[in-house]
C-alpha cells in the first residue's frame, strides 16, 4: 500500500512533471491562456500517458531491448493519433485552438520518459498508478495556470465573464512573460506542498526508496 501511494504521489507532487522535473514546458506555457485549452491538453496528455504505460507495461517482457524505443514511439503515436482524430471530429474549435500541440504529444518528454524509466520495468498496477499520478500532476498545474491567466488576462473562466465588466484585463498575463510568472508561482506552490507532505507523518518514501 505504501509503495502504491509513493508511486502515485511521485507524479502528483513529489516529482511533478511540470513544477519539479520541468519537462513539456513549451506546450504548457503556450496553451494556458485559456481554461478550455488547459483542460483539453490535460485530458489528452493524461489519456495518452495512461494508455501508453498500460500497454507497454503489459507487454514489457515481449518487447525486444534492441527496438524498444521505436516500439514505444509507435505505441505513443497511436494513442496520440486517436486523441487528435477524436478532437477534430467532436471538438473542432478546441482542436483548431490547440494547433500542433496535440500531435506533438507523441514527442513529449513526460510520456517518453515515464514509459522508458518506469512502465517498461514495472507491473501493470504500478504503471497505471504512475501514469495517473503524472497525468493528474500535469493537469492540476496546467489547469491552475490556465485559470489564473484567463481570469486576470480576460476576466473570464471558460469564456464566461466572471469579474465585473468594469474590470480592466491585464494583458500581461496572456503574454509569454505572464505565463512564466504564473508558472513560477505554481513551482513555489508545488515545492511547498512537497515539503509539507514529506515532513508529515504520512510522508512516504519515493519509489526508489528515498525521501
Amino acid at each position: 500500500m505504501k509503495r502504491s501511494t509513493a508511486v502515485f504521489l511521485q507524479g502528483l507532487i513529489i516529482e511533478n512533471p511540470l513544477a519539479i522535473i520541468m519537462i513539456g514546458l513549451c506546450s504548457a506555457l503556450a496553451v494556458t491562456t485559456s481554461v478550455a485549452n488547459g483542460i483539453g491538453m490535460s485530458l489528452a496528455m493524461t489519456f495518452v500517458i495512461v494508455a501508453s504505460e498500460f500497454i507497454i507495461s503489459a507487454f514489457r517482457k515481449l518487447i525486444p531491448e534492441s527496438v524498444r524505443i521505436p516500439i514505444f514511439i509507435i505505441i505513443i503515436a497511436a494513442f496520440t493519433t486517436m486523441v487528435d482524430l477524436v478532437m477534430k471530429a467532436y471538438f473542432p474549435d478546441l482542436s483548431k485552438a490547440m494547433g500542433v500541440f496535440i500531435p506533438l504529444i507523441v514527442v513529449n518528454c513526460i510520456i517518453m520518459g515515464r514509459v522508458e524509466a518506469f512502465a517498461s520495468k514495472e507491473p501493470v498496477p504500478h504503471a497505471i498508478l504512475d501514469a495517473l499520478g503524472m497525468g493528474l500532476g500535469y493537469t492540476w498545474v496546467l489547469v491552475g495556470m490556465s485559470v489564473v491567466r484567463e481570469l486576470l488576462g480576460n476576466g473570464t473562466i471558460l469564456g464566461i465573464q466572471v469579474l465585473p465588466e468594469t474590470y480592466q484585463p491585464i494583458l500581461f498575463f496572456v503574454l509569454p512573460p505572464g505565463g512564466f510568472l504564473v508558472f513560477a508561482l505554481f513551482i513555489s506552490l508545488n515545492l511547498f506542498l512537497k515539503k509539507k507532505w514529506l515532513e508529515s507523518p504520512l510522508g512516504c518514501p519515493d519509489p526508489e526508496g528515498g525521501k
